[in-house]
């Protein structure tokens, strides 16, 4: 087969699912994972795809577009681990906890399986599925209902209804991307409405957020940085980011993707 010819499989797997594993392309395709690789570098420096760890996802850009659960899962996962165990660290046995849709909060609550005594609440059924599956007795799930988004959130008027009388001590909010002027926002107008509402139901705001995401605008605006107590980060972001982040949350922390030093701030 040539290289042409992968190159247009790759893309019709890319155009189908969002993104595609260098794995799962080897297996299609029936060459090595080099020769894989090698076709995803071509790709992406035509521009007609993105290099992620692990594979290669489509060109995103539009304020309106919301990529798919499996798509966000190839991207920057190294920071999500990182930032997953700084925000571990925030909850204590026996907490009422909120954890948004999102891949972010899917690896939080992957380190949240060791905490005793948790009832989480949440509108993300993989989140739920995972901390069910767990076996826990000692932990509860609440799940909201709703209509499913092609980022795997349930949401609209089921979703808020359902958090509309409860409290929780902490909301874990992930998020299409964060701005200065902006705020916290998605692409999805009703996923906009229901994190409104888990963020209306905590008593303390936490944003979990690779780097990435800072000056990233989607449609829709969910909450403003100075509702943000806590907002944990990769290491990724640059000085001057870190900076303008410090002076508009009530804290940052800096989780560090390899050997470093936790960093925190005070807003």
């Amino acid at each position: 087969m040539l290289a042409r010819q992968r190159q247009e499989l790759i893309l019709e797997e890319v155009r189908r699912h969002g993104a595609a594993r260098v794995s799962e392309l080897v297996t299609v395709l029936g060459v090595s994972d080099m020769t894989v690789r090698r076709d995803i570098d071509q790709l992406a420096r035509r521009g007609l795809g993105v290099r992620v760890h692990g594979g290669i996802t489509s060109v995103a850009g539009h304020s309106a577009e919301e990529p798919g659960f499996l798509v966000k899962s190839a991207l920057q996962p190294t920071s999500k681990l990182a930032i997953a165990r700084a925000a571990a660290e925030l909850v204590e046995p026996g907490a009422s906890i909120a954890l948004s849709a999102g891949t972010t909060t899917y690896c939080l609550a992957q380190n949240l399986l060791s905490v005793p005594g948790l009832t989480v609440v949440t509108n993300s059924p993989p989140v739920a599925d995972l901390l069910h599956d767990a076996g826990r007795e000692d932990v509860t799930v609440i799940l909201t209902g709703g209509i499913r988004t092609p980022s795997n959130a349930l949401v609209g008027p089921v979703a808020v209804a359902s958090l509309a009388t409860l409290h929780v001590d902490m909301l874990f909010l992930g998020v299409h991307g964060l701005d200065e002027h902006a705020g916290l926002t998605t692409p999805n107008l009703m996923e906009a409405e229901t994190n409104r509402a888990l963020v209306a139901c905590a008593r303390q705001l936490v944003v979990v957020t690779d780097h990435t995401k800072w000056a990233v605008v989607g449609l829709s605006t969910m909450a403003q940085l100075s509702e943000v107590d806590v907002l944990i980060t990769d290491d990724g972001a640059g000085s001057a980011v870190r900076r303008d982040l410090a002076q508009r949350v009530g804290r940052l922390i800096v989780a560090p993707t390899q050997d470093g030093e936790l960093l925190s701030w005070e807003g």
